[in-house]
C-alpha cells in the first residue's frame, strides 16, 4: 500500500501533524464532515481539523499549541451525544480521543478501575463481569458510548433510580486545563476527599473546564438477584400512578421504565420485537435486584400495585433470555424511531414524579398543537422524560417547529419545579431554555467559573450558557 501524501500550507495544521503524526489528523473537507455534528444533528459545522492523540501528553500538546495560536479546540467520544455538546460552532480543532481506548488497572480489593476517556462503556461490565463485578452506568448507548463522554455529559442509564449518574461512579480524575496543563483530581479514590468537591464540578461540565484523559470509576458486585417485571396499562394514568405507588411503597427498584403508545409502536417495528400490545396506553419495565432473601416479596407487591391500578396484563421474565430480551426492546427506543418516522429529536426533562400524568397530558397538547407525533420513553422512577419528536426535515418547516415543541417540553417540565436535563446536557440545543430554571445572576455565577478554568473560552466555546441578554420567561406551576 502506498503511504497518503500529506500536503498543506496551513502552518497549524502542519505544527499539530507535528505533534500527533501525519497519520493521525484529518483536515480535508470530505474527512472533516463526518465529524461536523453529533447525535444532534440539526445543526452542523465543519471543524478545522481533527486530532487522534494516542496518550495524555499529546492531548496536552495539542491543547497547549492551541491555546498559545488562539485557536479553538474541543474534545469528542464517540459522537454519541445528543445535545450537540461536540459541534464544532466555531472551526474547532476537534480532540477526537477514540485512540485512548485502554482498560489500565482494575483494583477487585478496592472496587475500582481506571480507563482512558475512549474506552467503551458497556466494554467495562464485559471485561469484569467473569469475575462477578460491572459498572451500574448504562446510558442506552453503552454498546458505543465512551466513559470520557459519559463524564462530560454526567451519563445516566435505566439503572440510575437506584444506583445514581456517572458523577455517582467517579474516584478520580486526570485533566488537561485549557492553557495544556495536566493536573489529578481525586486522592487515590478516597470517597470524601478533603477541599472542594472538583470532581462534582467537572463531571457533567460538558467539556467546557478541560479535557480528561484517565478516569477512575467505581465498580460494583454483582447482585446475588434480580427480576425483572414487564406491565401493560390501558392508561397512560395508571401506570403514572402505579409508578409513585411502587416508590410510596418503600421500595426502590434497580430500574423503572415507562414507554407510552407511540414509543412502542417504533420499538415493535425495530431489530428486538417482544410481541407488546397494540393498542395499549402504556407500558413499564421494573426490575428489582439485590440479596436473594426479600425479592420474590418486593415483587408480589410490585405485581399487587400495577394490578390495583387496572394493569391489563403483567408478567415476571422466566429466565435470563426472556429478560435480556424485553431491556434489549427497550434499549433500541431512540433508534427505534427511524422504523416510524424520517427524522426525530430527542429531549430530557426532569419533573417530580407525582407530575407525571400533568405534564404528559401536556406533552400531547403540544403534540396537537405543532401536528407532530411525540413519543415517550423515559425513566418514570426518577422523573426523567424523554419526549421524542417526530418529524420530517425535507418538509419546509417542520425542523423548526420540532425545535419549538422540543422547547416547550422542557418549559412543561420546569414550570413544575423540574429540569431541562436529566442526562444528556444542555449543549447547543438547550443553551437557551437554561433560563427556564436560572436567573441572569446564576448563570453569571457559573459562567464565572467557567472563566477561572476557561479564561479565554476557546475549549467548546457556545456550549452550555445562553446567549447574553435574550431573555425567556417561564410561568410556574
Amino acid at each position: 500500500m502506498r503511504k497518503k501524501i500529506f500536503r498543506t500550507n496551513d502552518p497549524h495544521i502542519q505544527a499539530l501533524a507535528r505533534i500527533v503524526g501525519e497519520e493521525a489528523i484529518l483536515f480535508k473537507k470530505e474527512d472533516l464532515i463526518a465529524y461536523d455534528c453529533d447525535g444532534f444533528t440539526v445543526h452542523r459545522h465543519l471543524p478545522k481539523a481533527v486530532v487522534f492523540p494516542k496518550n495524555t501528553e499529546e492531548v496536552a500538546a495539542v491543547v497547549k499549541y492551541c491555546h498559545e495560536h488562539d485557536l479553538p479546540f474541543l474534545a469528542r467520544g464517540a459522537g454519541t451525544g445528543l445535545s450537540g455538546g461536540a459541534i464544532p460552532l466555531n472551526g474547532e480543532v476537534v480532540i477526537s480521543l477514540v485512540r485512548m481506548k485502554r482498560l489500565i488497572s482494575v483494583d477487585l480489593e478496592n472496587r475500582r478501575a481506571v480507563v482512558e476517556p475512549g474506552f467503551v462503556n458497556l466494554k467495562l461490565t464485559n471485561s469484569i463481569a467473569n469475575r462477578g463485578y460491572y459498572y451500574a452506568p448504562d446510558p442506552s448507548s453503552q454498546y458505543c458510548c465512551t466513559i470520557g463522554g459519559n463524564v462530560a455529559e454526567n451519563a445516566g442509564g435505566a439503572h440510575c433510580l437506584k444506583y445514581g449518574v456517572t458523577t455517582n461512579h467517579i474516584l478520580g480524575l486526570e485533566v488537561v486545563l485549557p492553557n495544556g496543563e495536566v493536573i489529578e483530581i481525586g486522592e487515590n479514590g478516597i470517597l470524601d476527599p478533603l477541599g472542594y468537591d472538583l470532581l462534582g464540578l467537572l463531571t457533567g461540565s460538558e467539556g467546557t473546564l478541560g479535557i480528561v484523559t484517565k478516569i477512575t470509576v467505581r465498580i460494583l458486585k454483582n447482585p446475588e438477584a434480580k427480576q425483572t417485571v414487564l406491565a401493560y396499562f390501558d392508561r397512560v394514568a395508571d401506570a403514572s400512578q402505579a409508578v409513585s405507588d411502587i416508590i410510596s411503597a418503600g421500595m426502590v427498584p434497580a430500574a423503572l421504565e415507562m414507554m407510552d403508545q407511540t414509543a412502542i409502536e417504533a420499538v415493535e417495528a425495530a431489530a428486538f420485537p417482544v410481541g407488546h400490545p397494540n393498542d395499549i396506553e402504556a407500558l413499564l419495565l421494573i426490575e428489582v435486584d439485590g440479596i436473594s432473601a426479600g425479592i420474590d416479596e418486593q415483587i408480589e407487591e410490585i405485581l399487587h400495585i400495577c394490578r390495583k391500578r387496572n394493569v391489563r396484563e403483567v408478567k415476571v421474565a422466566q429466565n435470563e433470555q426472556e429478560r435480556a430480551k424485553w431491556w434489549a426492546n427497550r434499549k433500541t427506543g431512540f433508534g427505534a424511531m427511524g422504523a416510524i418516522s424520517p427524522d426525530y429529536l430527542v429531549q430530557d426533562g426532569v419533573i417530580p414524579r407525582s407530575k407525571l400524568p400533568e405534564v404528559l397530558q401536556q406533552i400531547e397538547q403540544i403534540s396537537k398543537k405543532y401536528g407532530l407525533r411525540i413519543a415517550n420513553i423515559f425513566h418514570a422512577g426518577d422523573g426523567n422524560l424523554h419526549p421524542l419528536v417526530l418529524f420530517n426535515s425535507e418538509k419546509p418547516g417542520e425542523t423548526e417547529k420540532a425545535l419549538a415543541a422540543g422547547s416547550e417540553c422542557l418549559q412543561a417540565c420546569a414550570a413544575v419545579g423540574g429540569s431541562i436535563t436529566g442526562e444528556h446536557g444542555v449543549g447547543v440545543e438547550k443553551k437557551e431554555e437554561m433560563r427556564f430554571i436560572f436567573t441572569d445572576d446564576e448563570i453569571t455565577a457559573q459562567t464565572n467559573i467557567r472563566d477561572v478554568f476557561n479564561p479565554k473560552n476557546l475549549l467548546n466555546a457556545g456550549k452550555l450558557f445562553p446567549t447574553p441578554g435574550r431573555c425567556v420567561e417561564v410561568k410556574k406551576a
